[in-house]
């Protein structure tokens, strides 16, 4: 009897999963919340009418917040931890979200600010979550898994659409583009609530037995850095220094620059993708809530199959220069497919481009594990921050700069140029500017 015991106490629980689950979930409401205004843009542009340019101002919204909140995210992460500050951010960002539901008491210009200033909101609100991602999969996963686990959550943001694009097209369809909002805000405050329920560090989780966290410690996580605050400041923090010497690490720039070029795919997917089927491609808003979810659905699995075969090469070779870089600058040269798309005419070799497309750059979406590779325990919050202030410039500039391009040419092909020359400036970054692939150490400021 003793040794049956012995052996079930040194059975490792399977906690992480769990984790790595929940913060799927939670990215999968986050792009969903994002997507809602590509998926109401064609009948709430109609109704309000907006230009191409004005609605790409309208689209960028989010990304200005969003950047500028993000070192100020960070550093509350740091500070507070990731538990409560990502539960008020969930909350506030699903409240905002609801909010622009009714937007339809304002008229002319009335509503386009209101409409504006909204989504400025729910980009500040969502600011820290993909920094606290990062933190809460450092501490919980060993090295050797970290890449599937954060391609795994990061591919939330394609199985959102997959779910919620055809849902979000059936209610602008059936009830209005109002209730798009509505709907999807209501989600976001249960998840927040779920979130606050079920999600602690690796050293206070109830269900974590010795032997997983032993494994997960002696694996590279750090166990130490969600640590049992319940929104109370840790001692110290991130400084000023610690961000210089962030922006002035060659490897970390490189991983910045390829993060903007990479993020533009999927700002583009985010934002104009449902008005270019609608109005290029001459398909309706419920039937372009369906179609898009064939490239989501293969980024999804690009992005899962990407995190197992970075994973899968760090095992093999023991290098994390290569088990990253592989994956990134092959899915991005593979996401330059879109450019195809200006070359064909059918409707099905349109979405079969655009499917491989987002294949490639589900692969290539391992920026967060490289943030969790590289990121100095002393300043994880703050590294992710950074990582995301520039890989979302790409929130603000691709928007504004596919508007503009409509605007002068009335056609999409300059767009998807565009979106497929980010894909190979990320490829160039990873190749040539950001060298060895490995944790920061900071200074002592």
């Amino acid at each position: 009897m003793s040794a049956i015991v012995s052996t079930a106490e040194l059975r490792r629980s399977r906690v992480r999963l769990f984790i790595v689950t929940m913060l799927f979930l939670v990215t999968t409401v986050n792009y969903a919340d994002r997507a809602t205004l590509s998926i109401a843009g064609p009948s709430l542009s109609k109704e309000l009418h907006l230009d191409p340019v004005a609605m790409g101002y309208v689209f960028s919204a989010f990304g200005w917040s969003y950047v500028l909140a993000q070192v100020p995210g960070g550093w509350l992460l740091d500070r507070f931890g990731s538990r409560w500050v990502y539960a008020c951010s969930i909350v506030i960002w699903s409240v905002f979200t609801m909010m622009q539901g009714w937007i339809g008491f304002f008229s002319g210009g009335a509503a386009v600010a209101a409409l504006f200033a909204l989504r400025f909101m729910v980009g500040f609100a969502e600011a820290p979550s993909f920094p606290a991602n990062a933190r809460i999969v450092a501490a919980w996963f060993p090295s050797n898994e970290r890449g599937t686990a954060s391609a795994f959550f990061n591919s939330g943001q394609y199985f959102a659409t997959v779910i919620f694009a055809p849902l979000m097209g059936w209610i602008a369809h059936e009830f209005g583009w109002r209730h798009v909002f509505t709907v999807m805000g209501a989600l976001g405050i249960l998840m927040g609530l779920l979130w606050i329920k079920t999600m602690y560090g690796p050293k206070e989780h109830p269900g974590i037995n010795e032997a997983e966290l032993d494994y997960i410690k002696e694996g590279g996580a750090l166990v130490d850095m969600e640590g049992a605050r319940d929104g109370k400041a840790a001692a110290g923090g991130p400084t000023w220094s610690h961000i210089g010497q962030l922006l002035s690490n060659r490897m970390m720039l490189g991983v910045y620059i390829g993060q903007y070029c990479i993020n533009t795919l999927t700002y583009f997917f985010l934002t104009w993708f449902p008005v270019y089927l609608v109005k290029e491609r001459g398909l309706s808003i419920l039937q372009a809530g369906f179609v898009a979810t064939l490239p989501a659905l293969c980024g999804f699995i690009g992005g899962v199959l990407g995190g197992f075969i970075s994973d899968a090469i760090l095992r093999k070779t023991g290098s994390l220069t290569l088990a990253r870089k592989i994956p990134i600058v092959g899915g991005m040269l593979l996401s330059m497919a879109i450019i195809g798309c200006n070359y064909v005419d059918g409707q099905a070799l349109v979405v079969g481009l655009m499917a491989l497309a987002f294949f490639g750059k589900g692969i290539g979406a391992l920026g967060w594990a490289v943030v969790s590779d590289t990121s100095p325990k002393e300043a994880g919050g703050v590294s992710g921050g950074l990582f995301n202030t520039f890989g979302n410039l790409s929130s603000i500039t691709t928007p504004i700069v596919i508007g503009y391009i409509l605007s002068a040419t009335g056609s999409f092909n300059g767009a998807l140029v565009f979106v497929g020359v980010n894909a190979l400036v990320a490829a160039f970054a990873y190749l040539f500017i950001v060298g060895r692939i490995q944790r920061v150490e900071l200074r002592a400021s």
